[in-house]
């Protein structure tokens, strides 16, 4: 075979129904696509403006209008921008994939930038097929002399076009929906999706309802309603008074309300944070996020180099009843929404924040719902972590107050962003806060220290006030401290924290008894005292029907306490991973607690079965010694709270008798 030298060809009947089908991820995302058109269209004219090449009205008002018209199945999107000729419906239409913008921007690289300009791909349009069974378009280009032009197709790849009637620049892109999508046409459906996708796009955003009813207005003055009022010549691109339209007709009596803008053009994130009032932020906050609590604080992103970035992370008032969080933020590209939450733009650990991000430089994938792999998305992640921990570190130094009076609330954010960062754990590490048992906040060398004398390198912690406050009475009256521990991140934050501090162990404040808290025993009571401790043993075991029970009988300084039970810090970490990463429905009681009970030898109750063993009330006070004991580690099964209730009124009987 002779050799051969060509260019690949693409078939248009394969290729468009991929377009159509398979391109975008979410059904409703066309609306996003239409209107990003006609941004790009209102931008491009006014780009002409400012390069000379174009005088633009002053009375000129850059605007799209959706209609969503119900009883015709139609969805209109109507701009007032550049439009276009015969010859670009033809390049930029009729071409597959062939990008009006980037031809823009091509012509003009020399006078102007790619900011504010949307569109790069050319595929945009063609979403509209995803929804209807035929689309139309009727547009005149600025250029003086152009003719409108009239295009329509039936999704196939065949289409008609010819001259049309439109009567000022921009484009009108008409879609008739089919069966499926006729939900489109439902004026609240179609805020719902212009919501989510243009709430911030650059040009403001009308939605029209024309068969909505039109409330009588008592008013006599019709210079009053000429502000407030479209007429049908809206439907042509352009909103005109009646009384000034060249065209009077009986259309123009038909007068719909305009309802305002869907979108805010100049978002709080593109203003420099010195513009931007605490009460602005605090209002954006709630009108984006639905959030009736104000946030702690935030971060406003502000970036032009080496890379395009703008955005404000807010830091959430959180509820410590729930051990999930889940944050949300939302990535814009010039002001156009893409998505939540992509990982690869945004650290996990700040997911849990809520906030938006606007990075034109993105490199998205060709239906701009996902970002494609790029070295450049890593810069921008490290970025936006460097700038997080900047904002902590310098609230710390600066603002030690609010910093610990935020302290509570933004942990998992830290703890977090620690275990899965490890440049952010080192830019965080002398930021780190414990609140000990007088409610004071102090970092883990002031917590060593606390404790330095009596028990070198190791930091006690509190799961549970309520339920430990017999261990935490114990520890302030021995003046030994402990930090409270109650959020489910801080079990494997503190097991990182000794990976990478070989001298710091953390202990639960039931996790044993210390010599601290023990009375000596004398040399000649050693004996006797060893003998009580097997006689008690056996009749614990035997009471509770418990021959697996581990039982410890110490000679504790506090003669007030009878009992409690004590589980190591190796079963304790087993038991809360176990926990952590067990199935839905798991039953974690298989797992078992793993616990010590411990009798106190110098309380009177413990003597009492001591030296009673063969009393019929014996087996009634070890299972309530042992509940007792239990109450202070872990809350009792319902089971286990009945009999625990209904034995107390029985002691309390024996005491009338």
């Amino acid at each position: 075979m002779s050799k051969q030298h060509g260019s690949l060809s693409i078939n248009s009947e394969n290729i468009f129904p991929i377009i159509k089908k398979w391109l975008y991820s979410d059904h409703d995302i066309f609306i996003r696509e239409l209107v990003s058109n006609g941004c790009d269209a209102i931008t491009k004219l006014k780009k002409l403006d400012l390069m000379g090449e174009y005088d633009i009205p002053d009375d000129y008002k850059p605007e799209i209008t959706v209609i969503a018209n119900s009883e015709d199945k139609t969805l209109k999107f109507i701009d007032n921008g550049i439009g276009m000729t015969a010859d670009e419906v033809d390049e930029y239409i009729n071409q597959i994939a062939f990008s009006g913008a980037e031809a823009f921007l091509n012509q003009y690289k020399d006078k102007t930038n790619e900011d504010q300009i949307i569109g790069h791909f050319g595929l945009g349009f063609y979403s509209a097929f995803m929804v209807a069974d035929k689309v139309t378009i009727d547009t005149l280009s600025y250029k003086n002399g152009s003719s409108p032009v009239h295009w329509e197709c039936d999704g196939g790849t065949e289409f008609d076009m010819t001259d049309g009637d439109r009567t000022e620049h921009g484009t009108e892109i008409t879609l008739y929906l089919n069966e499926d999508s006729l939900e489109f046409s439902n004026e609240y459906r179609a805020r719902e999706v212009l919501k989510k996708y243009c709430s911030f796009m650059p040009v403001e955003i009308f939605l029209v309802n024309p068969n909505a009813e039109v409330p009588e207005d008592t008013s006599d003055k019709t210079e009053d309603r000429k502000d407030d009022v479209i007429d049908a010549d809206v439907v042509d691109g352009v909103a005109v008074d009646s009384e000034n339209s060249e065209n009077k007709d009986d259309k123009s009596e038909d007068k719909t309300p305009k309802n305002p803008s869907i979108s805010n053009p100049t978002p709080l994130w593109t203003k420099h944070p010195n513009e931007c009032t605490e009460e602005e932020y605090k209002e954006f906050y709630r009108d984006v996020f639905n959030d009736y609590r104000e946030p702690l604080f935030w971060i406003h992103l502000n970036m032009d180099y080496p890379f395009n970035l703008k955005g404000i992370l807010y830091f959430p008032q959180l509820n410590p009843q729930y051990e999930s969080i889940e944050g949300t933020i939302k990535l814009y590209n010039n002001q156009v929404f893409i998505a939540d939450n992509i990982k690869e733009v945004i650290p996990e650990f700040l997911m849990l924040l809520k906030g938006v991000i606007d990075c034109p430089d993105l490199p998205l994938n060709v239906s701009r719902s996902a970002l494609q792999n790029d070295g450049f998305v890593k810069k921008i992640s490290d970025y936006i972590t460097k700038k997080v921990a900047d904002k902590l570190s310098g609230m710390c130094k600066t603002d030690k107050e609010n910093y610990e009076k935020y302290w509570d609330d933004i942990s998992p954010f830290i703890k977090f962003g620690c275990l899965k960062d490890e440049k952010f754990c080192e830019k965080m590490s002398d930021y780190i806060l414990f609140k000990n048992l007088e409610g004071k906040y102090l970092t883990l060398p002031e917590c060593l220290e606390e404790n330095a004398e009596k028990h070198k390198d190791t930091v006690f912690y509190v799961k549970d006030e309520q339920q430990q406050s017999q261990y935490i009475n114990m520890f302030k009256e021995e003046g030994i401290d402990a930090v409270l521990l109650t959020h489910s991140i801080d079990e494997p934050f503190i097991t990182h924290l000794e990976a990478k501090n070989e001298n710091v162990h953390f202990l639960g404040i039931d996790s044993d008894i210390t010599d601290t808290f023990r009375e000596e025993t004398d040399d000649d009571d050693k004996e006797s005292f060893e003998a009580d401790t097997t006689t008690l043993t056996d009749i614990f075991k035997k009471a509770l029907d418990n021959d697996k029970l581990d039982v410890k009988v110490e000679k504790l300084k506090n003669e007030n306490i009878s009992s409690m039970v004590t589980m190591s810090e190796q079963n304790r970490r087993m038991q809360d991973m176990m926990k952590m990463y067990s199935m839905p429905g798991m039953n974690t009681d298989m797992f078992g607690d793993n616990v010590t009970l411990v009798l106190n030898y110098n309380n009177k109750l413990v003597q009492y079965v001591l030296n009673n063993k063969d009393s019929e009330n014996v087996n009634m006070i070890c299972q309530q010694l042992y509940d007792l004991a239990l109450i202070s580690h872990k809350p009792l099964s319902p089971e286990e709270m009945t009999k625990f209730v209904n034995r107390s009124n029985e002691i309390m009987m024996l005491l009338t008798k």
